[in-house]
């Protein structure tokens, strides 16, 4: 009996040793990985507002659709979120609201009538990225009283103007 108790006591101590073995080596594997992997990608840089300020030479283009026609306009822009501007060649000036949204700028406009449909009213809003030195976006109008067609969705572009 004296033996069997060395045996099991020997037995026992050789599998805790393996079993911290098998622990220390998983550990090192897990730490040799983590150096291994590619640091994380570095945060968005937050959206300046005075990268969009200035005068810019917009178009909008319906992404669906057999119409492929731009609506052209000047987008008077400040540094902060007050005083944004659509001025159409029609003459027509429409207030922006304007917020920020993670790397993203966001507009709202109220109700004015439509550039693109004669006698209809629309208010549009949409979301912009500075890329490349263009503002980049899309914008989503939403036309009264037009049943199926009451919205439209257009990519829009412009380049800050000289």
């Amino acid at each position: 009996m004296h033996v069997s108790r060395r045996v099991v006591l020997a037995s026992s101590t050789l599998l805790l040793f393996v079993a911290c073995s098998k622990n220390e080596q998983a550990a090192k594997d897990s730490a040799a990985a983590a150096a291994a992997a590619p640091p994380p990608a570095a945060p968005a840089p937050a959206l300046n507002l005075a990268d969009f300020a200035g005068k810019w030479a917009m178009a909008s283009t319906p992404m669906e659709g057999k119409d492929t026609a731009a609506t052209k306009f000047t987008l008077t822009a400040t540094a902060d979120t007050i005083g944004w501007v659509m001025e159409f060649p029609s003459g027509v000036k429409v207030p922006l609201q304007i917020t920020v949204s993670g790397d993203s700028l966001v507009s709202k406009s109220g109700t004015f009538p439509s550039q693109r449909r004669k006698n209809v009213k629309v208010h549009i809003d949409g979301s912009f990225r500075i890329q490349g030195g263009k503002m980049v976006g899309m914008t989503t109008a939403h036309y009264q009283g037009a049943g199926a067609d009451s919205v439209l969705h257009l990519r829009t572009e412009g380049s800050k103007a000289p």
